[in-house]
């Protein structure tokens, strides 16, 4: 990217970023779903699940609760990108000596931030309801560095939606079955309970490896080979994406 590119994508950057601070009602929403499944599986159903380990459930099932939050987080970026779309705003900055790739790094870049706060928010009231985690200060940055690699990831994806919609219903409900994606993975329960067949698509979906991932560090353990995976599926999804995203808004602009 080179300087002109990124001195409009700050500024374009500045702009969403004002109207997430003037509505951070979207911050807490898209953290309220998370929490209330948090506190449903930790204080409901957590006595009944078996997870094979010494651990307290609340450990083990976080990983897959942030996951759900940042999945969660992304449809609002879809629905920002379709109403700039529909409002005439990228005609407008066509007209305007702005490096077309701005426009979408600026929402990518607000879509990480968001979904930051959200992500530290679910942790914060994690901690109050008794997550305890033995993670190093490393750990913890590997843990960061994954939560944001899956952020990118799905937010071109979110991109993808948000240019090709062709109503606001349709821009954010793509994110729906990324939300239930985690309850068909290792993220709430032993893979080895589920029946054969679900049982294989969990085990050899990317949720399951990037959730095993988390957990380990969180608890100090040696990650595997799941971290390798994890960031295969990750980098392999964010350049696909990143690479249609780009060949649809170059397609709209035309």
């Amino acid at each position: 990217m080179t300087s002109h590119v990124l001195s409009d994508t700050r500024v374009l950057t500045g702009r969403s970023l004002r109207h997430i601070l003037r509505s951070p009602d979207t911050i807490i929403t898209t953290a309220i779903t998370p929490i209330a499944l948090l506190m449903l599986f930790v204080w409901v159903f957590g006595g009944a699940i078996d997870t094979g380990g010494d651990g307290s459930y609340i450990d083990y099932m976080l990983p897959g609760i942030l996951l759900i939050t940042i999945a969660s987080g992304i449809s609002y970026t879809a629905y920002r990108l379709f109403l700039d779309m529909q409002g005439g705003i990228f005609e407008r900055f066509q007209s305007m000596p702005i490096a077309r790739s701005s426009v979408l790094w600026a929402h990518v870049l607000t879509s990480a931030v968001a979904n930051i706060l959200s992500v530290a928010i679910v942790t914060a009231v994690a901690f109050a309801m008794g997550f305890r985690t033995g993670a190093s200060f490393g750990a913890w940055l590997g843990v960061i560095g994954i939560l944001l690699l899956f952020t990118l990831a799905l937010t071109w994806l979110a991109v993808i939606a948000g240019l090709s919609a062709k109503t606001v219903d349709g821009a954010s409900a793509f994110s729906y079955p990324l939300i239930f994606l985690p309850f068909i993975s290792s993220a709430f329960v032993p893979t080895e309970s589920m029946p054969g067949p679900v049982a294989w698509f969990a085990e050899h979906q990317p949720v399951t490896s990037i959730v095993n991932t988390i957990r380990a560090l969180f608890a100090g353990h040696p990650v595997g080979d799941d971290i390798w995976v994890a960031l295969a599926w990750l980098v392999g999804i964010l350049v696909v994406s990143y690479g249609v995203a780009v060949a649809v808004y170059r397609r709209k602009l035309r």
